[in-house]
């Protein structure tokens, strides 16, 4: 169902809704850049450290 509102038709059938349309556009494209809100971990490369987080896994089962 959401997908559906993607494909909507927009009518603009007076110059005031054109002048409005192309406004939103604008001030949409002036948002700044989207920043996540946490920091992003790292993935794990040391091979010492990725075995002491299997080892906590296994021994919690």
């Amino acid at each position: 169902m959401p997908v559906s509102s993607i494909f909507t038709n927009i009518v603009i059938d007076t110059p005031k809704k054109a002048e409005r349309f192309i406004q939103a556009l604008e001030e949409s494209s002036q948002d700044p850049e989207w920043k996540p809100s946490s920091p992003v971990k790292q993935p794990l490369t040391d091979p010492d450290k990725i075995r002491q987080l299997m080892a906590k896994r296994i021994s919690k089962k």
